[in-house]
């Protein structure tokens, strides 16, 4: 009897593995593990912030796997990177600028760089704020349905210290005391920050990006003005922004950040996203560009598959990165998310790392 039983439990176990049913050779709680069973070499990086969630995904990592690779990032902001983070033992940094990659490569001699992906800089702001820029001149709507605000208007009711209250349809749309302000990341950790320095410095220079010291300080009073008038600010990019989704209009009005944060996460996890949270387009804007640097040859397989392979590529589209050509308007359409720009065309040129480090500098000393 016993003989009996043993062969058909054997026979049905020849059928399940038949079917795909068992796999014994997985092991039991491996399931779903892109590393798991498999000879790996690790491969170490240091990533800003906003690219965590990409990193993390496991398909993400089983397109790694599946070239002999295991990822294990840190995060850390891009000027970090470029100035203090010890690269000695890392394979790959990741910044998300491209003149803090030009920054690294000048410290470390690095020969070879990778630009996979890119995001724009934007606000994420809601529905009732948004028409109330919309009714004072702030914020218009495009052909498109995407938001726009115009950065020199909402430089002008800076400059005049306006408050919510203070505002044409304040009464009935956004009625506060506090000052009209763009949230931001810490201006002295964060490249978010930075990117909303160089947008406003532009616009403040004439449309005209700053290049000498005389310029500088021309502006430096309103540049002061717009980060350390904020108050706390947090030091990278995911905090705000998660504040931002979590604690409301009241206490988050407008916050700046990547287009891939608010997109990303309207994809993978839309039930975080409020109702009446929506983003606007600043006007100008400028682009965010993720630059991967490699320090060793592994380090640039990892830039080479995140620059070329395919499945990487539409997978960083899903978390919100623009790689090339239509994709992401094509996945915000499919998915049902407006007010997602197919072609961004007013674009601010950005100053190099040296002047932005200066226009950094000046701005802390009012910190003092």
């Amino acid at each position: 009897m016993k003989k009996k039983l043993g062969a058909i439990l054997l026979v049905v176990a020849v059928v399940v593995i038949a079917l795909g049913i068992w796999r014994p050779w997985e092991g039991h709680g491996t399931s779903g593990d892109p590393y798991a069973g498999k000879s790996l070499t690790t491969v170490r990086g240091v990533i800003g912030s906003e690219k965590r969630d990409f990193f993390n995904d496991s398909r993400v990592q089983q397109v790694f796997a599946d070239h002999g690779l295991k990822v294990d990032v840190s995060t850390a902001g891009s000027r970090e990177i470029a100035t203090t983070t010890d690269l000695s033992e890392l394979d790959f940094a990741f910044p998300s600028s491209a003149p803090a990659a030009q920054k690294i490569i000048e410290k470390t001699g690095a020969h070879n760089t990778y630009d996979p992906f890119s995001s724009p800089m934007v606000v994420f702001t809601w529905k009732p704020v948004a028409d109330l820029l919309q009714r004072n001149g702030v914020m218009s709507t495009a052909s498109d349905g995407s938001l726009q605000l115009d950065v020199e208007a909402y430089l002008g009711l800076v400059a005049k210290d306006a408050r919510w209250r203070d505002l044409d349809g304040a009464a009935e749309l956004y009625n506060s005391p506090r000052s009209v302000m763009i949230g931001s990341t810490d201006i002295r950790t964060s490249n978010s920050a930075a990117m909303y320095m160089d947008i406003v410095s532009y616009q403040l220079n004439g449309a005209s990006v700053v290049t000498a010291d005389d310029q500088l300080t021309k502006i430096t009073p309103t540049l002061r003005r717009l980060f350390v008038g904020q108050g706390y600010s947090a030091s990278s990019s995911d905090e705000p922004f998660k504040d931002y989704l979590t604690q409301g209009v009241g206490s988050k009005p407008m916050v700046v950040g990547y287009e891939a944060q608010y997109v990303g996460t309207r994809v993978n996890t839309p039930d975080a996203v409020p109702q009446e949270a929506v983003m606007a387009y600043l006007s100008p804007t400028v682009y965010s560009k993720h630059v991967v640097v490699p320090l060793t040859d592994e380090g640039d397989q990892i830039g080479r598959l995140l620059a070329e392979d395919g499945t990487l590529r539409s997978l960083a589209v899903e978390h919100g990165f623009r790689t090339d050509g239509s994709g992401l308007a094509d996945l915000a359409r499919d998915r049902g998310i407006p007010g997602v720009q197919r072609d961004i065309i007013n674009v601010a040129d950005t100053p190099s790392f040296d002047m932005t480090e200066r226009m950094i500098a000046a701005i802390e000393e009012g910190y003092k």
